[in-house]
């Protein structure tokens, strides 16, 4: 699918604010509500909108520290990778689970109440799960979200 500079805005206001009415994205970007309403009826079909989704804040549920964590499997074999990815989805802990290249094999984003909470979940979670090698972690600090390139 070809996107002109409509469907670009279009994007733009809803990565924004995904709860825009049709109303609201048409005014926005200069199109009536029912003609907004097609464009991202569009969209949606060509699978450039994949759905709307909703951020949560961690920090206000409980969750104070968030980690990324490199994971290294012992084995790299077909069924050690779906082991582990249907293992590690299973954590609640554990927010996104994404097969790298690289140093390690899996790059995992975990939430913890606090650093006590994470060490549990290392230990007795994540480090206790068959296949597990090597893991390195990173505690974010700070996150500046952004919509990225449209």
């Amino acid at each position: 699918m070809t996107l002109d500079d409509v469907d670009r805005a279009i994007l733009a206001a809803l990565s924004g604010d995904a709860t825009l009415s049709t109303a609201a994205l048409g005014a926005a970007v200069g199109l009536s509500q029912p003609v907004a309403w097609r464009r991202v009826k569009r969209l949606e079909e060509a699978g450039v909108l994949a759905g709307r989704r909703l951020d949560l804040d961690l920090a206000a549920l409980g969750f104070g520290v968030t980690v990324f964590l490199g994971v290294k499997l012992a084995a790299r074999s077909r069924t050690a990778l779906g082991e582990f990815e249907r293992a590690i989805t299973a954590i609640p802990e554990v927010q996104t689970v994404e097969h790298v290249l690289g140093l390690y094999d899996y790059r995992l984003r975990v939430v913890a109440r606090d650093l006590e909470d994470f060490e549990r979940v290392l230990r007795r979670r994540i480090l206790t799960m068959p296949g597990v090698g090597n893991v390195e972690a990173n505690v974010l600090l700070s996150e500046e979200r952004r919509a990225g390139p449209i």
